[in-house]
């Protein structure tokens, strides 16, 4: 055989093994379910090709394809990130496309269909424990949308606040923690919290929650306003050494909730100096009327009461005030040092009820306990409302209203509220 004749039958045989294995992979392709050939989904990532079954059993607030909707994942990746050891959010998980359809899928059909069962309703009778008033909250998941609603909130505030720290406190930041940054933090080790102490925010009754959350009390109704405030049963954070002070500050959830100043000012008036008062009338109310009050009587002079509005804040705003600072109208910036303290959440009186079960839920505090809304206080007056607020500082001449803004301004700007006057600037 010549060398030409055997290079073309190894030509030809290389050429058969070729068009054999191209048939075969043809066959294969011709025989395979097209479902397999789809790429899997995976968080994050939207392919067009996808099973066109509808689901039926999908946990609430899931979307029809087999996912929660995007700002799902966004905000719930975004919060994982900054939360501290404890603080484990319950979002539920996002549910992935299966891989094909029929048998496969009815194992998991079934799980769903027993967790469902197993979860308790959202408006299950509330154990005999529970607060006044108070109801269970649902479980996380059942409205993951409001869920979202809420941590895009969170996320929302902190910015804010962040972003007010870095242009007006820039130099808060390189500061060390002292003592007294941190002696209006309440501990709860049990469910490792850190609540910052605003007066006039809800204070007392998250008190009543941490007594409740570390095992103190069975319920919050049962709590008195001076055992709340005098009993010393919640330990505050200045009371640590500073390793137990780092350490908390470092693994702990730390939350506060603020107010509107304004309102929170005329709060903090009306309950020290329209009511009997063995401390503030004698300690701020003689002060305040001797220096601000013409011809002011003997009587009043003695007991200190009686003071109004115009002279409470012609006080505040006096830089040689009579007598110091009280943290019952003091800034939060400095009652809480938010600039210093990485604050892992942020709620507002305004919205009580839902941030403060929100947080709850949050750090995993029994199902039963709620935020109480009784008013232990002068339970027959009306709470300070946007309105009451308006009304006293009608009894104000508008440079009094502006200074007065200016001296809360950076709670205004940390926390996003609205200026209160149309005048104001």
């Amino acid at each position: 055989m010549t060398p030409r004749a055997g290079t073309m039958r190894l030509a030809c045989m290389f050429s058969s093994i070729l068009l054999f294995g191209a048939a075969g992979l043809l066959l294969f392709i011709s025989l395979q379910d097209p479902t397999e050939l789809s790429p899997r989904q995976v968080p994050g990532i939207k392919f067009s090709i996808r099973p066109q079954q509808p689901y039926n059993d999908l946990p609430p607030g899931s979307s029809r394809d087999g996912d929660l909707k995007a700002p799902t994942e966004k905000v719930t990746r975004d919060l994982s990130s900054r939360a501290p050891r404890g603080l484990n959010l319950l979002v539920p998980d996002r549910p992935r496309a299966p891989r094909n359809m029929g048998a496969r899928l009815r194992p998991r059909q079934r799980r769903r269909r027993l967790l469902i069962k197993k979860t308790p309703a959202a408006a299950a009778a509330v154990p005999a424990n529970g607060s006044a008033g108070a109801f269970v909250r649902p479980a996380p998941w059942a409205a993951a949308g409001h869920w979202v609603t809420l941590q895009r909130s969170q996320q929302e505030r902190k910015r804010v606040m962040r972003e007010a720290c870095a242009k007006y406190r820039a130099s808060s930041s390189r500061r060390a923690v002292t003592p007294r940054h941190v002696s209006r933090l309440f501990v709860e080790d049990r469910h490792r919290v850190l609540y910052c102490e605003v007066p006039k925010a809800g204070c007392s009754n998250w008190k009543r929650v941490l007594m409740v959350m570390a095992g103190l009390a069975s319920s919050t109704a049962d709590i008195q306003h001076n055992t709340v405030h005098y009993g010393g049963a919640l330990r505050r954070l200045d009371t640590f050494d500073r390793q137990g002070i780092l350490h908390r500050l470092s693994t702990y959830t730390k939350m506060l909730f603020v107010r509107e100043p304004f309102e929170r000012l005329v709060s903090a008036f009306r309950d020290k100096f329209e009511h009997p008062n063995s401390y503030y009338h004698p300690v701020f109310g003689k002060a305040i009327l001797a220096r601000y009050r013409a011809n002011a009587s003997r009587e009043a002079l003695r007991t200190g009461s009686g003071v109004r509005f115009p002279e409470f804040v012609q006080y505040l705003l006096d830089v040689h005030r009579p007598v110091g600072m009280d943290i019952h109208w003091d800034h939060v910036s400095r009652l809480c040092s938010p600039c210093l303290i990485d604050y892992d959440f942020v709620g507002k009186f305004e919205s009580m009820e839902e941030d403060a079960n929100f947080f709850l839920s949050l750090i995993r505090a029994p199902r039963n306990l709620t935020f109480p809304q009784f008013k232990d206080r002068h339970s027959q007056e009306a709470r300070t409302t946007a309105q009451i607020t308006h009304q006293y500082f009608t009894q104000l001449s508008a440079l009094q209203r502006q200074r007065t803004y200016d001296f809360y301004y950076m709670d205004y700007l940390m926390f996003n509220y609205s200026k209160p006057f149309a005048d104001l600037y």
